[in-house]
């Protein structure tokens, strides 16, 4: 595991690393992983608007495309849990990172799907266009590093796995906005940022050490 700290926005160093690691094949599967509200989605984000202003063909697919819907976890009385690592299909998760694997130029576009936060805070299939010849997949979540089945088997299908270190102030009150913004109540918001989030971020923290790289992004 190596360390690397970028500024704020800054993601020149992490743009090269992946031309690197890009050489002679035809795709790099990256993972970005880190505890809730860390900014995973905003630096996937970020280094995929770079590497398309780079020349590099890019797709950003999250891990939270594969919460468990709504209606379901009612049904099975994990809603206050929402985000636990037991609210996402990871069979799902790690079958498509399979057959993103596996696509080559000239086979189908791979639709993945997408998590809408706002009013819906739902999952929508199909929502992302995975194209052939895209040469970098981008995928973020909480778990990509954690060591119980299926999530065990996510970092063998991917090129490198990096973990997002950052402030766990700053992350905890970005959590926290967050769930605010999400129309949550101030009560309801501090019982998630501080209950089941602060406990998932625990378990994804201990395993930060099998990440092929620390990120620093400030």
């Amino acid at each position: 595991m190596s360390g690397l700290r970028a500024a704020p926005g800054a993601v020149g160093p992490l743009v090269r690393r992946i031309r690197d690691l890009l050489g002679s094949t035809d795709r790099v599967l990256v993972g970005v992983v880190g505890s809730p509200g860390a900014g995973k989605s905003t630096l996937t984000d970020a280094l995929g608007a770079a590497l398309e202003a780079d020349g590099v063909s890019c797709a950003v697919v999250g891990m939270d495309g594969f919460h468990l819907a709504q209606a379901e976890l009612d049904r099975l009385g994990r809603a206050e849990r929402k985000g636990a690592i037991d609210t996402f299909d990871g069979d799902g998760y790690l079958a498509l990172l399979r057959r993103l694997r596996a696509q080559r130029p000239g086979d189908e576009v791979i639709y993945a799907p997408r998590y809408v936060r706002g009013t819906l805070e739902q999952p929508i299939g199909s929502h992302v266009p995975v194209a052939a010849d895209v040469r970098v997949v981008l995928t973020e979540g909480n778990y990509l590093l954690a060591d119980t089945p299926p999530w065990d088997r996510v970092r063998e299908v991917l090129d490198e796995t990096w973990f997002l270190h950052t402030d766990p102030a700053a992350r905890r009150e970005r959590l926290l906005a967050r769930h605010l913004a999400n129309g949550k109540s101030m009560e309801r918001a501090l019982a998630f940022t501080d209950g089941s989030d602060a406990r998932n971020a625990e378990l994804i923290e201990a395993a930060a050490a099998a990440a092929d790289l620390v990120v620093d992004w400030a």
